[in-house]
């Protein structure tokens, strides 16, 4: 499976204004086009997925390469691990994830199920913390890997924090491909599952981004109430099916969410 996605759609993105350093944003859109798919680019690779000169792609190139954050054999470049530097200056900036962590490991061994967090960045969910159970399951994710919002639990979690305006926007940004026979691709459909998830404070996707796997998701929220990260349980359909999930399984996802946002507030 591909966590990967695109940058999100140019309309999302800042104006260019008197504060905007051009420069910098290239660079990491240089950065951010490698991807599972493209690991190793040549240049003109590169400046083809950014729509950069070559003389541009290759002068953010090697000042990356100088900086220890991309290396190359002289003809193809790759990023080096460093460039998780990058994720980690956010990961420990923020007292969540140490906060979620071991009330995580709690539910895990609780539910036996695994447990991840995540946040929203533009119409994607990016994970940020992960807490697997020893089962071995087809759906291997990572810190940093990338899922859309529209078919996720959590996503639908994390856009139910948003009005309905600007869900609908993200929504009708990009096409909603149907990851499997199950997935909603309707952006009213989807938005009226936000709305339910909204009401009730929690959220159940059944195999819409992948066949046999089935989530449900609770919001992780901050002092004033706003929605700011999510947490899931997962779960493979054929030993845990989604009515078992919901019977067996809500209640300790839903106060261990409520944990980690009190927590937060006194932290």
């Amino acid at each position: 499976m591909d966590h990967q996605s695109q940058s999100p759609t140019a309309e999302l993105k800042p104006k260019p204004g008197d504060a905007y350093v051009q420069s910098f944003a290239r660079g990491l859109e240089v950065i951010r086009s490698f991807s599972a798919a493209a690991p190793r680019q040549t240049l003109t690779e590169v400046a083809a997925r950014t729509g950069l000169t070559r003389a541009g792609a290759r002068r953010i190139l090697l000042t990356l390469q100088a900086l220890g954050y991309v290396e190359s054999d002289g003809k193809l470049f790759t990023l080096t691990p460093r460039i998780l530097d990058l994720g980690f200056a956010y990961l420990s900036s923020m007292p969540m994830w140490e906060v979620a962590e071991p009330l995580m490991e709690h539910l895990v061994e609780e539910v036996k199920e695994s447990c991840s967090a995540a946040v929203l960045e533009g119409s994607d969910i990016v994970y940020v913390l992960r807490v697997s159970t020893r089962k071995i399951m087809r759906n291997t994710l990572g810190i940093g890997s990338r899922l859309p919002a529209y078919c996720t639990s959590m996503g639908r979690m994390l856009l139910a924090g948003l009005s309905d305006e600007e869900v609908l926007r993200l929504l009708s940004a990009a096409p909603l491909p149907a990851r499997t026979r199950h997935t909603l691709t309707d952006p009213e459909a989807v938005l009226a599952r936000v709305q339910q998830a909204r009401r009730q404070g929690w959220c159940l996707v059944n195999q819409e981004l992948e066949e046999g796997l089935v989530s449900m998701a609770a919001p992780v929220v901050d002092r004033a109430g706003r929605v700011i990260a999510s947490i899931n349980i997962s779960g493979q359909v054929n030993r845990t099916s989604a009515r078992v999930m919901q019977e067996t399984m809500l209640a300790p996802l839903r106060a261990a969410a409520r944990e980690i946002s009190g927590r937060l507030t006194r932290a």
